[in-house]
């Protein structure tokens, strides 16, 4: 199962969330996601772990309080699909 963990405070690494997760069970995966630009942490990850113990996380840390901010924790959405849009290079929009 694949879970997005969003609203997480910018100084959340791969190994707390990690170690949040593993609470519930065996973590396959956790990545928090990084702006390319900067480097900097975008606020949100994602966590893989067996169905099971997926929902007991989301159902437990959902809502909860993660560094000072109110957690979103949900299953994963695939991504949509997005046509690719040329942007010359240096623009920052």
């Amino acid at each position: 199962m694949n879970i997005y963990v969003g609203n997480l405070p910018y100084s959340t690494t791969r190994e707390d969330l990690e170690a949040l997760f593993g609470e519930f069970g065996a973590v396959q995966a956790a990545r928090v996601v990084m702006d390319r630009e900067t480097g900097r942490s975008k606020g949100f990850g994602f966590v893989e772990m067996d169905e099971e113990a997926g929902k007991a996380a989301i159902e437990k840390l959902n809502g909860s309080e993660i560094g000072g901010r109110k957690a979103v924790i949900n299953e994963a959405r695939p991504r949509e699909e997005r046509p690719r849009t040329f942007r010359p290079r240096g623009d920052k929009r």
